[in-house]
């Protein structure tokens, strides 16, 4: 792997501005194939209903009585015609609703992930936008000119982050494009796209702040409504010196 990994960096109408700094703890590793297809594998099991389901003989309708006697006939000797062998009897062996889920662990799944992204930016396959928060409402005229502009065609997968949800709204009706934001991030759908457009705010996949914990929802708030924030902390400035 390269030792400085870069993708190019465009606005939300576009344009290229240059080109951005990606971790090489995130996108430089040596994609791990084996943990990648146990990854995989275990996703798409878990995809699965599960919901198939045949009779067994005991469960088939008929056949209490038997066909013919035992001796004297010639014939195979048989004590019911909802047999296995018999034409409409019960499957031998068949498939029972069940559960297919596989307990993947945590550090698995994001090597995994780690792998994929690596090798789509060993590919040039990565972009970076720097914040979609400058669309004000969600619409898909927007997102499909954003990738004419960027000159991306195929299938698409966009990384956003929770507060961009603007951003996710405007993608998810086009065809061949999967939206999500930073939390649904998996290793099957970074590996079935072709080009992988991730928000600035997800390059670090959340590492830098856990998610999950105050520090990050913190932040999140503070990038939803920064003028909120400093308007109170100004009203709190001036009602202390009042009251001093």
């Amino acid at each position: 792997m390269a030792d400085r990994l870069t993708a190019e960096l465009f606005t939300a109408d576009g344009k290229q501005t240059g080109e951005v700094d990606l971790n090489p703890d995130i996108f430089g590793i040596e994609p791990n194939a084996a943990v990648m297809h146990q990854v995989v594998t275990a996703q798409l099991a878990a995809a699965r209903a599960g919901t198939h389901s045949t009779k067994t003989r005991a469960e088939v309708r008929g056949g209490g009585r038997k066909p013919w006697r035992q001796k004297g006939l010639g014939r195979a000797r048989h004590g019911s015609i909802r047999s296995p062998q018999w034409a409409g009897g019960g499957v031998a062996h068949g498939p029972k609703p069940r559960d297919y889920s596989q307990r993947t662990p945590k550090k698995m799944k994001r090597l995994a992930l780690r792998s994929a992204l690596s090798a789509r930016a060993a590919d040039a396959r990565i972009k970076v936008v720097e914040d979609f928060d400058v669309w004000a409402e969600p619409k898909t005229k927007n997102a499909t000119a954003l990738l004419e502009a960027m000159g991306i065609t195929g299938k698409v997968l966009l990384l956003a982050e929770d507060h961009e949800r603007t951003a996710i709204k405007s993608f998810r009706n086009i065809e061949g494009v999967i939206a999500s934001n930073l939390g649904q991030a998996n290793t099957y759908d970074v590996l079935w796209a072709e080009t992988i457009i991730m928000s600035k705010g997800t390059l670090d996949l959340g590492q830098s702040v856990p998610r999950g914990t105050e520090e990050h929802a913190e932040s999140v708030a503070g990038r939803q409504s920064p003028a909120v924030g400093g308007e109170a902390a100004v009203e709190r400035d001036e009602i202390e010196e009042v009251g001093s």
